[in-house]
């Protein structure tokens, strides 16, 4: 396949967000234990608004592989003798962008910065009405054929959601995953006690199905958009604006308003099956910790996972809490000296895109990272 060539601009530097601005993609409507019918078809038409233009990259970039469930784009060049780096980014309602934001912001940018001369990112598409049926079984394939095609061998860095996808790609073919790292992943959504677990609980499947089956087989991104604004309403709706009138004369201030609009205006739609899969098995059930989770064809467990590992979480973090990521340690085959954790103040999205994670702690794992090229498979 012939690699397109990209040059978006590079995105304006965002300021740092509340974690509550990320709210993960299963949570789509303030009042969740009281869906109707007639919520849905509100949210439906109440999100049916002007938005801007969807978010650039921040670095150029090439577009090494179109599959349908993702683009495959890479920066910087291979080099002999070093194993790439492939950035599972996550596949939760909003773009692959998060891990490029804009300068300054940009994981991508650090990585590149820090001596690793070759990186991929996983630019998962919004689900249109022929991928109603994808399964985590289309992802997990469609990530491992990415792998085949960049030689068989990567260090595998999986932010949020794809975190798990990573880990059960780990578990499924470990000798392709030189190292992995974990950025706010939930691995065991059982542990600890946030508002997230008990809500995940609480609200029933058949919700969700409703959801779905209103989408057409797919969980449209625009409910999710609705329901995230809807759990903060004042945020959304009043504290904004008044934020926005009061820096009206700041350009830097507008600048950095457009580009997070840009990416948290723009949600992608999910595929009903890999959205209702995910939501029960996952968050519900918690096979994939409990060794329960068929993956291609086999059951997975994380002791298979027995690569270095780092494990990186926020102290802040309400959407994946601190303990959900540091679970796996007790979970996985990784020797404890092979393991590494980091628990860095913040929230969510700071993991990936605050300048302080990114220009403290990141420069470190990427130095751990190059450090494994050598290590046995």
């Amino acid at each position: 396949m012939t690699a397109r060539k990209t040059t978006a601009a590079a995105a304006s530097p965002g300021a740092s967000r509340p974690a509550e601005l990320s709210l993960p993609w299963f949570w789509p409507v303030d009042a969740a234990l009281r869906l109707t019918q007639r919520n849905l078809d509100f949210l439906s038409q109440a999100a049916k608004i002007t938005r801007p233009p969807p978010p650039g990259w921040a670095t150029p970039n090439t577009v090494r592989l179109d599959l349908p469930t993702m683009f495959l784009r890479e920066f910087g060049t291979a080099a002999a003798g070093r194993v790439p780096v492939l950035i599972d980014a996550p596949y939760a309602g909003h773009s692959a962008t998060i891990a490029d934001y804009g300068k300054g912001q940009s994981l991508v940018e650090t990585m590149l910065a820090n001596g690793i001369p070759h990186v991929l990112v996983t630019d998962w598409k919004t689900a249109e009405q022929e991928m109603r049926y994808f399964s985590i079984d289309t992802y997990l394939a469609e990530l491992n054929a990415a792998i085949d095609d960049l030689g068989g061998v990567v260090h595998l860095v999986g932010l949020c959601q794809g975190g798990w996808l990573s880990a059960m790609l780990a578990s499924r073919f470990p000798r392709k995953v030189r190292s992995l790292v974990l950025a706010g992943a939930p691995i065991d959504t059982d542990a600890g006690d946030g508002p997230i677990k008990q809500m995940a609980h609480d609200m029933p499947l058949k919700s969700y199905r409703d959801m779905v089956r209103l989408g057409r087989g797919l969980m449209p991104g625009r409910f999710m958009l609705a329901g995230w604004k809807n759990m903060h309403p004042a945020e959304h709706y009043v504290e904004k604006y008044v934020r926005l009138y009061q820096n009206l004369a700041d350009r830097n201030y507008l600048d950095r308003t457009e580009a997070f609009a840009a990416w948290y205006e723009n949600p992608l739609n999910l595929p009903g099956v890999y959205y209702l899969q995910a939501i029960e098995q996952i968050f519900k059930e918690n096979r994939f910790a409990k060794g329960e989770f068929v993956g291609l064809g086999r059951r997975l467990a994380l002791k298979d996972v027995t690569c270095p590992l780092y494990l990186l979480a926020g102290a802040e973090d309400d959407i994946t809490t601190s303990e959900q990521v540091f679970a796996a340690e007790g979970l996985v085959g990784t020797p404890r000296k092979r393991i590494e954790k980091a628990l860095v103040p913040g929230g969510h999205i700071g993991l990936f895109m605050g300048r302080k994670t990114l220009s403290e702690t990141w420069p470190g794992i990427v130095r751990w990272i190059a450090a494994q090229d050598g290590a046995a498979p």
